[in-house]
């Protein structure tokens, strides 16, 4: 599986106005937040790009920019499908820090069984996890009409006829826990987290 049926995707361009920072470039435990993403995505694919501005991130991966800036991650979403050459693409947000390879390796896994579903999603109690899931190129279509349209919520866009969800009771029978998927958006989950 590792690296030629899959992109990952480091959503980077964020404002972190709550963080006060550029999460990017926040560390925990000596590393910065991009550091440690990008070593989980490179344990699952060699083809790892960074959606944001390359004048930041270009020194870490290949960069990608957005098509329609200022519209969120919906924005980057688009804008690494418009530039993917796979398949299935692995979108991260940078600041799931928590996340595994091998829950990566789960979804996309679950995403190649699922040759209908344009998005392999997680839903916890506390919600959608829309920036640690895996989108087929397909989902840029939507995401386009979306942006295009002023709406930029992504979980408006997971249609039950091609969204493969991926529940609380799945993920912890597969033997992981839905706090993986914390995410550090202000100077206390920083601290926290033992940043």
């Amino acid at each position: 599986m590792h690296g030629k049926d899959v992109s990952a995707f480091i959503l980077a361009g964020g404002k972190s106005t709550r963080m006060g920072r550029d999460k990017a470039f926040v560390t925990i435990e000596g590393r910065s937040l991009l550091e440690r993403v990008l070593e989980i995505a490179r344990a699952v694919t060699r083809d790892v790009d960074i959606v944001g501005d390359p004048a930041q991130y270009a020194a870490f991966a290949p960069t990608i920019t957005d098509v329609f800036p200022g519209c969120g991650p919906l924005g980057g979403i688009h804008a690494a499908l418009k530039a993917s050459d796979h398949e299935l693409n692995l979108i991260l947000a940078v600041d799931v820090p928590f996340v595994t390879p091998e829950l990566l390796l789960y979804l996309t896994a679950r995403a190649e069984q699922s040759s209908t579903a344009l998005v392999t999603v997680v839903r916890t109690k506390a919600g959608w996890q829309p920036l640690c899931a895996v989108y087929r190129r397909e989902f840029g279509k939507f995401a386009e009409e979306s942006l295009r349209a002023g709406h930029y919520k992504i979980d408006a866009l997971f249609n039950p006829s091609y969204t493969r969800v991926v529940r609380e009771d799945e993920l912890h029978a597969a033997g992981f826990s839905e706090n993986l998927f914390r995410n550090l958006n202000t100077p206390g989950d920083l601290e926290n987290a033992g940043g």
